[in-house]
């Protein structure tokens, strides 16, 4: 099922996250200034730009990590600050680092994480690594799997969550062409379900509808420049 478009109308969508006049400036460079930025149910929403323009700063906020901006940020109407353990009951961010622990198995690192937010029993968690690809190692300890087995936990949290909102900071880092593919089914799906996917990566994810956000490199010259491009992939 296709993702609803981003330009849906209000009838037919709701705001979930809204970035108001948002800016940051690192070590005298500003990363993003005045950048305004509305995310309905149904929008999968792609940050752009090349290194060090201020992507994961930008999830960072997004997640409550980063205080430090101006402007402001609203979950449903309601200042993300204000309103923070209600919004972050409703996210689920995904580093550009697994967040996995080695000294766990897969089975028990999703038990643990789970746990944070809800409850989920074994079946669903083994049904979870099964689709990421994991059949057969939720017993085998972190050390012994792959950068990108270890990848595939973490992403495994995607099938157990019911949080509308994901964050995910390069979801697609040393996943195969395959496990890509599934992973934007399930971007699609959660959207159509009335969530939205905001994401950083560096390829060119085949979803229909996909909202782009480009973010620009500047020099520390730069202090007032606008930065924010809103685009559609056709």
């Amino acid at each position: 099922m296709p993702a609803a478009s981003p330009s849906s109308s209000a009838n037919s969508s709701s705001v979930l996250l809204e970035c108001q006049q948002l800016s940051c400036e690192r070590d005298g460079r500003v990363l993003f200034h005045q950048l305004d930025l509305v995310v309905n149910t149904g929008d999968v929403v792609q940050i752009e730009g090349p290194n060090g323009c201020g992507k994961t700063t930008f999830l960072r906020a997004l997640t409550t990590l980063l205080p430090d901006y101006q402007g402001s940020i609203q979950w449903q109407g309601e200042s993300i600050q204000r309103a923070r353990t209600n919004y972050l009951a409703n996210l689920l961010f995904i580093g550009h680092l697994p967040g996995v622990k080695k000294t766990l198995t897969p089975r028990e690192n999703l038990i643990f994480l789970t746990h944070l937010h809800q409850t989920a029993d074994i079946n669903a968690i083994d049904k979870a690594l099964a689709k990421v690809g994991l059949y057969g190692y939720e017993e085998m300890p972190g050390h012994q799997l792959s950068a990108g087995q270890l990848r595939r936990v973490a992403l495994a949290r995607l099938y157990l969550s019911k949080a509308p909102v994901w964050v995910l900071d390069e979801p697609y880092t040393a996943i195969d062409k395959q496990g890509i593919s599934h992973l934007e089914t399930l971007f699609v799906e959660h959207a159509a379900n009335g969530g939205c996917v905001v994401l950083t990566t560096h390829q060119s994810p085949s979803i229909d509808n996909l909202k782009r956000i480009q973010l620009e490199h500047y020099s520390p010259r730069h202090t007032s420049v606008a930065v924010n491009k809103d685009s559609y992939a056709q």
